[in-house]
């Protein structure tokens, strides 16, 4: 029988793969702020939803919704336009490949800001060929190719603050024993509200008229990839741990490049993948399967 958290993380790993395909085409009607405020808040709408069909409550400790709305900044708000943003200047498939550099953050994160493990020999080792993956993905030895560099800056960025983020709910989110729905919607919840005004004061607020595959994109993107998958990852780290529930990024290049080839009619250069081997490789031995693991 499989394990709770595999049941778990195979929905959780469709549909954040598909997210990059959603993100392309919600970009048709909003900015790419508008595109994460949207995405946050109909997942929060879904989740509270969920929570109370479920019969849980949110949270009632302002420390508790504090700590979930750092953990919302680094893992909604942030990353979320930072995609957004990206794909206006780059392909679905590249931001997938690059988003699979997250669980190298996430333990550069553990060991750095959280020292939660030690590094091994093999998870820096993990570390360097990733970089190295990041290098061929984007095809340095031609300047970055078709990429635009502030697009590539955006995109790594996003993967800090996912790798940030990751650790941080370990720390102080799980031990909270809350459950896995309420700590989503706070997350996702607090998330809209940090993006408000961002939105509001950015604008315009929508730059084309609605069609059926702009707004049902970003209805997907939001109740499913901002709303059913977070709870789902809330439910991934408190069973498996954070680093255990990045490697959610190894399959997001796979379906991304599926959806980017047959439906955005993407381009896909031979570097792109051979690269994207590289980082998923590095990402799995920057795991550590073999560190040692400090006293908590």
């Amino acid at each position: 029988m499989l394990d709770s958290w595999v049941i778990r993380f195979i929905p959780m790993a469709l549909i954040w793969g598909s997210s990059f395909l959603f993100i392309e085409l919600s970009l048709e009607l909003t900015t790419a702020v508008g595109v994460a405020f949207w995405r946050v808040l109909l997942g929060a709408t879904a989740m509270i939803v969920i929570t109370y069909s479920l019969g849980h409550r949110l949270p009632s400790k302002a420390s508790q919704w504090l700590h979930l709305s750092v953990a919302g900044f680094f893992m909604s708000a942030f990353p979320f336009t930072m995609f957004a943003f990206a794909q206006q200047y780059t392909t679905s498939i590249l931001a997938a490949i690059l988003n699979a550099t997250t669980p190298l953050f996430t333990l550069l994160a553990t060991t750095t800001l959280f020292r939660a493990q030690k590094q091994s020999s093999t998870a820096v080792i993990g570390l360097l060929i990733g970089l190295v993956g990041v290098g061929i993905t984007l095809g340095i030895w031609q300047g970055f190719g078709q990429s635009e560099p502030i697009a590539i800056i955006a995109l790594l960025l996003a993967s800090v603050s996912y790798g940030i983020g990751g650790p941080y709910l370990r720390r102080y989110v799980t031990p909270m024993g809350l459950p896995p729905t309420a700590t989503a919607t706070v997350q996702v919840l607090t998330s809209a509200i940090i993006l408000l005004p961002v939105y509001v004061l950015t604008g315009p607020l929508f730059i084309a008229a609605p069609t059926i595959q702009s707004t049902g994109a970003l209805f997907m993107l939001g109740v499913f990839g901002s709303g059913i998958a977070y709870w789902l990852f809330h439910q991934v780290v408190a069973k498996a741990g954070s680093a255990v529930a990045a490697t959610v990024t190894y399959t997001n290049p796979v379906i991304a490049t599926f959806w980017g080839v047959l439906l955005l009619s993407e381009g896909l250069h031979w570097y792109e993948p051979v690269g994207a081997l590289f980082v998923l490789l590095g990402a799995y031995l920057s795991q550590g399967r073999k560190t040692k693991r400090a006293a908590s």
